[in-house]
């Protein structure tokens, strides 16, 4: 099942995706897509619906981040032994464990907005994990089970404010529009082998990653037990779990995004997204404070 959001954001409505590829609207059945839906007793009501004889939604209607309503955005680094050995990084013997601020989250076609300043933005295609019930020292074995399923993350990077700047790796991390997600919740009934998906990028047509969650270091079963036993992840919760080769600060010389670039990602069975990059300009902070649309 393809679990997704739409509408302005802010104001986002739940949606499925049919068997024809047309989306239905869910909002007379849940409220989002987002904690006690991602539940198994409530994503199986969902899956047993005639989504035919729902409402459909009309097409070209913005996507937002596909999940709502998120508490805790979690990113592990250097989690692919061939982007640590491009970063000339040793392998790490635990997950390096980070977060975003949960306000970079955004929808999946989206514009990435460089924030003031902002001089070597990076791009990150990564497999993003969706908790579905809450998960307190749990083991591997069983970890796959609090998993409501899996979509398409791009973790946006300001390379200089997370590595030349004092202090935590959030900074570079956090910026508005920062972590587009989406298209689609891909519920993980539908993902015999989360270690099993190809990943890939391209920046202005240009094919920057390719990648397979078959050479991540620790394995996304790994990845939620180690979590669950330093915090209580809780339904909803969004776990980045690291990037392929290929993204612009592994290039000699590096490669950053401008403003005017093209970015486009997919992974298998996850979708696609497709961003343009832009500058920040006040008024996009002054348009969002009154809660309105930053213009683009």
């Amino acid at each position: 099942m393809k679990l997704l959001r739409y509408g302005p954001p802010g104001q986002e409505k739940p949606a499925a995706l049919d068997r024809s590829g047309r989306l239905r609207d869910l909002s007379a059945v849940v409220p989002d897509i987002a904690g006690a839906t991602l539940a198994p007793p409530a994503l199986a009501r969902l899956a047993a619906l005639d989504l035919d004889s729902l409402p459909e939604v009309p097409q070209g209607v913005r996507l937002g981040a596909c999940v709502g309503g998120v508490r805790n955005l979690l990113c592990i680094g250097l989690n692919y032994s061939d982007h640590a050995a491009e970063a000339g990084l040793k392998l790490p013997t635990q997950p390096l464990v980070f977060s975003k601020h949960t306000s970079a989250l955004a929808g999946p076609d989206d514009p990435i907005v460089l924030g003031a300043g902002s001089e070597k933005g990076d791009w990150e295609v990564e497999l993003g994990v969706v908790i579905g019930s809450p998960c307190w020292h749990v083991s591997a074995a069983e970890a796959l089970d609090y998993v409501a399923g899996y979509c398409l993350v791009n973790d946006v990077s300001e390379r200089a404010w997370q590595m030349e700047m004092e202090g935590q790796w959030i900074k570079g991390k956090s910026s508005f529009s920062f972590a587009p997600a989406g298209p689609w919740l891909l519920t993980r009934d539908e993902v015999p082998d989360p270690q099993a998906i190809d990943l890939w990028l391209d920046v202005n047509g240009r094919r920057m990653q390719t990648g397979t969650t078959s050479r991540m270091i620790f394995g996304v079963a790994e990845i939620v037990a180690y979590l669950s036993r330093f915090m209580a992840l809780l339904p909803g919760d969004l776990i980045a779990t690291g990037t392929p080769p290929g993204v612009g600060l592994g290039f000699k010389p590096p490669i950053f995004l401008r403003a005017g670039d093209s970015v486009r990602l997919g992974g298998s069975g996850l979708g696609e997204q497709n961003q343009r990059v832009v500058a920040f300009r006040p008024e996009m902070a002054a348009a969002w404070r009154r809660g309105e649309v930053p213009p683009a």
